[in-house]
């Protein structure tokens, strides 16, 4: 195969995703810069003009590996970058371009799980005294960041997945949200009284500042920045990540803790974990299990301090 050729099949299979199996464009972005430093490697290791898809190997596929270790790139992307070049393997086996996977040939590093990190009950408290009192004044930007945080809490969305809501998604009324998540796919979330009383306030403000900005308005996006256009994923983080630092600015909590402190505390209060996983949107229970270590740690220490021989 010419060199010329390669970046086309990489094109050709981001397209296939893309249209075909209707992959997000984050994750077609994400597949394009891993499979581009792929290509981008073999050159160096074959030669430019000296390799073609079916002769990459195993120890190539290793070597790549080390290229990202030694670059210092964590074992969770490593994964994710094996991943896209397996799946684009397989893409090409069936289109008969090559006759075997070599990434198949060779393990993804191992991850170590970490604890997620969460707000207990006394800082998730005080997390919405603050946000609370900001939005008590009116300011739309104040108004709009408390139905953030409390959509988050009351739901566990992912940040994307808040970040991309259309008004259409929001049901106050039956107090529910149409989630699309990973790989597009949907799930139905019930919505808390305070986050429902919450978002009511800046659907009220939503709609006066649509007014003000006339056609420059963004109508279907649900969450807004000053501008009437869609917010940004930056902004959100932005957002979140001030108050969470007024909380405790030493525990590295992000926007995805709020995320798991929804999981924990539902798991605490003895909620099904099956249940708990349809709510996150996880494809695998094993992904929602590591929420149940974080309540048996909190258990553990309940005991230590309770039980006269513990």
């Amino acid at each position: 195969m010419s060199a010329p050729d390669r970046p086309s099949d990489v094109e050709e299979y981001l397209r296939h995703l893309a249209k075909e199996r209707d992959v997000s464009p984050h994750t077609v972005s994400a597949y394009r810069r891993d499979l581009t430093e792929f290509v981008g490697f073999l050159g160096g290791y074959y030669g430019t003009e000296g390799w073609s898809w079916e002769g990459v190997d195993r120890l190539a596929m290793r070597g790549f590996l080390a290229q990202l270790s030694r670059r210092g790139v964590g074992k969770r992307t490593m994964a994710r970058t094996l991943s896209a070049v397996r799946s684009f393997y397989r893409w090409m086996h069936r289109n008969e371009l090559v006759e075997s996977n070599p990434a198949r040939a060779v393990g993804a590093p191992k991850q170590e799980k970490h604890l997620p990190g969460y707000l207990d009950r006394v800082q998730i408290d005080l997390l919405f005294q603050l946000a609370e009192a900001r939005a008590l004044e009116g300011d739309f930007v104040d108004v709009r960041n408390l139905a953030i945080l409390e959509l988050f809490y009351s739901t566990g969305m992912r940040l994307s997945e808040l970040q991309g809501l259309s008004r259409g998604d929001l049901d106050l009324v039956s107090q529910q949200v149409k989630v699309r998540g990973k790989g597009r796919k949907e799930r139905i979330v019930p919505v808390g009284d305070h986050a429902s009383t919450a978002l009511r306030n800046y659907e009220a403000k939503r709609d006066d500042l649509l007014r003000r900005v006339g056609s420059a308005g963004e109508r279907a996006a649900y969450f807004l920045a000053r501008t009437g256009k869609r917010i940004g994923v930056r902004m959100v983080q932005k957002v979140v990540s001030g108050f969470l630092e007024q909380i405790d600015e030493d525990a590295g909590l992000s926007v995805h803790s709020l995320r798991h402190t929804f999981a924990t505390h539902l798991l605490d209060a003895g909620a099904d974990l099956r249940a708990v996983q349809e709510l996150l949107g996880h494809a695998s229970i094993s992904t929602t299990q590591i929420y149940t270590h974080t309540s048996v740690e909190r258990l553990k220490q309940v005991y230590q301090k309770a039980h006269p021989r513990a």
